[in-house]
This record gives C-alpha cells, structure tokens and sequence, in this order.
C-alpha cells in the first residue's frame, strides 16, 4: 500500500494586508505588483509565532483525518522561520499536542519544504515503521521580510499547513517522487546577515521556470504515467508567471492548475498545502484524481510528486 494525504488542514493568521496597504508605505502600486507576480493580498501574523500556527493548523488536520494526536509517530514540520533554533518547532508541536516520545524533527529546504517532508514521511509509512506521520509546512516571513525593499517585502505572506501521512488503498497515494538541489544557486536566494530575505530576482525566475516544468514531466515519468494523465496540478505559489509556464508544460488548461498566490501571497513552505486545501474545498480536487505537486526553493531546491487523491 502506498503513502497518502488522509487528513489535511490550514491556519491563516487574521490580519490581511492588501496591495493598497503597500501603496501607503513603498514606491509601488496594486497594478505593478498584480501584473508581475498575480499577488493582490497576503496575511501576517502579529502576536502569533511560527510554533503558534503550526499547532492550530495540525489539531485541525488531525480532526480531518479522525485519528487522535497519540497514533502519530513522527512529526516533521518544514520552515525557516522557527520560533528560535531549539527546540525545533516540530518538539514544540508534540509538546502543545500532548504526544509523548513521538520522534519529531524539523527541516529546512524553503519553499520545497512541504514536498521534501511529504516525500520523507512516506519513506517511514511505507517501510512500517509508523502508521502516522504528521507533517506541517509552516512560515512566518513577516519576520525576516525587509520591508523597505519593494521588490521582496510585497512577495510574502505568513500561514501554515499540516498534512496526516498514511496508508492508502491500492493505486492511490504518492506514486512517485522527485527531489533535488543546486547548493551553487544559494547565493541567489538566502538570508543574509541582518536576518532579512536577499533575492536576486532575476536569477531566481530563470532556475523556476525551467526546472518547475522539468520537474513535473521527471515526476511523471518515474510513475509511468505522461502529461495526458493528469487531472490537476498544484504549484508552489510564488509568482503567477512561474506557475503558467509549469502549467503550460503540462498543456493543462487553466481550470486544472491551482491560483492561491492572490489571497495568500508566497507563504514558501505552507503554500502547497494551503491551496490543496481551499481546491478540495471548492470541489476542484476529486478522489483518484492524478495530482501534481511542483515546488521550489531557497537552496536552491526543488521537488515533485505524483499524487492520486484519496484515501
């Protein structure tokens, strides 16, 4: 039996900041950024800490996919905004969710995060080794967003994300998986020594463009399947052209690709879970759909995976 999403949830922090509200405080406008990255509103979390909506985003996954917080045997919780650098956030989410001796870790791959902890998660499904995982991609950038520099500080938005890691019944679940990273691209992307986001835009586009659509034909292909086959994909939500040019690749129409990037800005590694969440809410994922997920990242790094939907 393959590893699969049986229990998904999201937590978005309350206070929204629109691209209006950057108008009043940067040397930009709501039509520059709409028409270069399709961002028209992101959400920031004030008084609550990365560890904060990591918790409320995994009690609610845990309830989507009834079980209880004691059947979970690992937890993995992707960011790089943690609360501090130890304890992980993921000790603190076994801490607060009353779980005890649960093996929990947190890693750090960017924006791949959420694939990189999903695909981890179903190494120890598949080998027995535990029936549950529960992984949370989680950021909060407001924090280390420079928000003189119009050019990043309109980009990013804060949320969290938490998926349950189980068995599935046969043909469904993750059917393949692609990771990757180029340590020589971390300069393009990082964060630099007053613990703000430094980003050569340029660049960073560029390496997207070409390895988001890469990615999803290599993912498909390690599954045996072929770009007819898929019913939908799921992009890292970072920027509205990057997500076309992986959609056009797939020759996908628009309907079939997920577009969050709007209400949530780039929230890094909890924007795939996210969208997952508000497409299954609109009813545009369905059970045995073939799902793709494609992201990448600060690293810089890159994953995919091959998804039938359903438990």
């Amino acid at each position: 039996m393959n590893a699969g999403i049986i229990g998904i949830s999201k937590y978005i922090p309350p206070k929204s900041v629109s691209n209006a509200d950057f108008e009043k405080i940067l040397d930009t406008s709501d039509e520059w950024i709409r028409t270069r990255t399709g961002i028209e509103n992101r959400y920031i979390a004030e008084t609550e800490e990365t560890s904060d909506m990591a918790v409320k985003a995994a009690q609610k996954a845990l309830e989507n996919a009834n079980i209880q917080a004691n059947q979970i045997g690992m937890i993995i919780v992707a960011t790089v905004t943690q609360d501090q650098n130890f304890p992980s956030v993921a000790c603190q989410v076994q801490e607060r969710l009353g779980i005890s001796g649960c093996a929990a870790l947190d890693i750090s791959a960017a924006c791949s995060g959420f694939i990189y902890a999903t695909t981890i998660a179903k190494q120890f499904i598949e080998s027995n080794s535990y029936d549950y995982v529960l992984v949370v991609g989680v950021e909060k950038l407001s924090k280390i967003v420079d928000w003189d520099d119009r050019n990043t500080a309109v980009l990013f938005g804060d949320g969290a994300s938490a998926a349950v890691i189980g068995k599935v019944s046969e043909g469904r679940g993750i059917l393949a998986f692609e990771l990757g990273a180029d340590g020589t691209g971390g300069k393009h992307l990082f964060l630099d020594q007053e613990s703000q986001i430094n980003m050569n835009g340029r660049e960073v586009f560029k390496f997207a463009v070409r390895q988001m659509g890469e990615s999803a034909i290599s993912v498909l292909e390690k599954a045996g399947l072929s770009k007819d086959d898929v019913d939908y994909l799921v992009p890292h939500q970072a920027n509205i052209r990057i997500m076309e040019s992986a959609r056009e690749r797939l020759g996908l129409p628009e309907e079939k690709m997920s577009k969050t990037i709007q209400k949530y800005g780039n929230t890094s590694a909890a924007s795939i879970g996210i969208s997952i969440v508000d497409d299954l809410e609109e009813g545009k994922i369905k059970d045995d759909d073939l799902v793709v997920l494609v992201g990448f990242g600060g690293g810089l790094t890159w994953g995919a995976i091959a998804l039938r939907w359903g438990k």
